[in-house]
């Protein structure tokens, strides 16, 4: 069982934010972003590749209910969920990242030219 499936189960406690019949959101607990909360669907889905439209239509308003519920809504986000080993997922169940509280930058274009790699 992942992590995430403890979290909804009950075994592991989090910071949560909101909680649905179908979803949570709790905040990360190794932030990069001044507010860092996680979407996550309550069944396990790998990742979003494996994600189902009927899902991503109900879980679109929760997460925009999360961003609202952080005053996120006025002052902007950035949502993204990662897929897969090259994609960055570090834990295989869908969750969406949203990230706020500030002025968010692409860190890792920095070091790197983004137009080399396209």
């Amino acid at each position: 069982m992942c992590i995430f499936c403890k979290i909804v189960n009950g075994e592991i406690p989090s910071n949560m934010v909101l909680e649905s019949e179908e979803f949570i959101a709790f905040h990360d607990i190794n932030p990069t972003a001044p507010i860092h909360v996680l979407v996550i669907p309550k069944e396990h889905i790998d990742s979003f590749h494996q994600a189902k439209g009927d899902l991503m239509a109900k879980m679109t308003p929760f997460i925009q209910d999360v961003a609202t519920k952080l005053g996120l809504d006025k002052s902007g986000y950035r949502l993204v969920t990662n897929i897969g080993v090259d994609g960055g997922q570090e834990v295989k169940h869908l969750h969406f990242h949203i990230l706020g509280g500030g002025k968010l930058i692409w860190k890792h274009f920095i070091k790197n030219d983004p137009h080399k790699n396209i």
